[in-house]
């Protein structure tokens, strides 16, 4: 499969591996988390599923060291609504949003457990795929430039000044899903 993922960026991922590879997909979903937690805030019955999701997000950073629950949360993860077939597929926005927020998620619990570069890039990839729609759709969005820019910075090394800049990018990104949303 061809990815979006930035050929230095899946090199230094499989050479540097480990914390790396974690750091990497813990900024990844902060980045998308905002289109998750936002887009189903009011949606009746999943206020367990957005604390999950708020859960695991937060528990992503703990970079120095593989979440030990992590095959148990993705098996929690795939009974989301988001992740689960639909003969109509998905044609609405937001649903269209928080899927690859949850899909993002997915591959960086994986990732975050195994150390694979091969999840990270999965991860990185869904987020890129995301942000490329919304190019599409938004008049004089760059944010899939942003997010390959982002996910370069992510392997700096600097996980505080990469969270700032991963919360940021993320309510921006709402912002722009949110410009796309009926009124």
């Amino acid at each position: 499969m061809e990815t979006l993922v930035e050929e230095a960026v899946t090199e230094a991922l499989r050479e540097e591996g480990g914390e790396a590879i974690r750091l990497y997909v813990s900024a990844c979903t902060e980045r998308m988390a905002p289109l998750f937690v936002s887009l189903r805030a009011s949606a009746p019955g999943r206020e367990a599923d957005l604390d999950f999701y708020a859960e695991c997000v937060r528990d992503l950073w703990y970079a120095d060291r593989p979440l030990a629950d992590a095959a148990e949360r993705v098996g929690l993860l795939e009974r989301f609504p988001e992740l689960q077939p639909d003969e109509e597929g998905i044609t609405d926005v937001a649903d269209t949003y928080a899927f690859f927020a949850v899909l993002c998620l997915r591959y960086a619990l994986l990732a975050h457990n195994s150390g694979s570069a091969d999840d990270a890039v999965s991860c990185g990839h869904a987020a890129l795929t995301a942000m490329g729609l919304l190019d599409q759709n938004v008049a004089g969005a760059s944010l899939l430039a942003e997010e390959q820019r982002l996910q370069s910075l992510s392997l700096s090394g600097d996980a505080s000044g990469l969270w700032d800049t991963s919360v940021t990018a993320g309510r921006e990104r709402f912002r722009a899903v949110l410009s796309r949303l009926p009124r």
